[in-house]
């Protein structure tokens, strides 16, 4: 809904004060996105996709920006290979930069460190959190991974079938609610939504 693909049916969504519903284009204009099973398309150079995609979001002096995002995410010595070529740990430096083309107020990543090794995830979170605090770009993550959410998010939601189950400070909420551990807490949660939900009502 956020992105604009599927229409919300009570609510609205503002991206930047701009209703997504008013004024779909301008607030698109706005965010970006990067997921693990959205990859570029493999048949381009990691310069054509982000040529590409820089078309689209009608990004001023391109080939300026393109560069800066190369230099950013370590991939000007692969600038001319193709995507589908690249290893795990490239895709995904290659989709973040093609996700800050348009310097995105709200940054939606879904799953983004999921399938690469402890290092390259790593560096990703870093380069995610300084996104956040350096240029105050928004960021929702989306993640089953209870360790990373504890380590970058400064606000995390449980969430079943639409519903907000818990919220809070993701380094405070699992003793508010009797855990050790934020994944501790996220598995009762998962095997006991129902119970969630009443405790937030008492």
């Amino acid at each position: 809904m956020v992105l604009g693909v599927l229409a919300a049916t009570t609510g609205s969504i503002e991206i930047d004060g701009i209703d997504i519903a008013k004024s779909r284009a301008r607030a698109l204009a706005r965010t970006n996105f990067a997921a693990d099973y959205a990859a570029l398309p493999g048949n381009l150079t990691v310069v054509e996709n982000l040529r590409f995609f820089g078309l689209l979001y009608a990004i001023p002096a391109l080939r300026r920006r393109v560069d800066e995002l190369l230099q950013e995410f370590d991939l000007e010595h692969l600038r001319h290979t193709k995507c589908g070529l690249l290893s795990s740990g490239e895709q995904t430096r290659a989709a973040l930069a093609k996700a800050l083309l348009n310097k995105p107020q709200l940054l939606l990543l879904d799953e983004p460190t999921a399938s690469l090794d402890p290092s390259a995830a790593q560096l990703i979170r870093v380069k995610i959190r300084s996104l956040a605090t350096i240029d105050r770009c928004g960021i929702l993550w989306t993640s089953h991974n209870m360790n990373e959410v504890e380590t970058v998010c400064d606000r995390v939601l449980f969430l079943s079938r639409g519903k907000v189950l818990l919220e809070g400070d993701p380094k405070s909420l699992p003793h508010e609610h009797g855990s050790v551990t934020l994944e501790n807490l996220f598995i009762r949660v998962a095997r006991e939504p129902l119970a969630a939900v009443a405790e937030v009502h008492e």
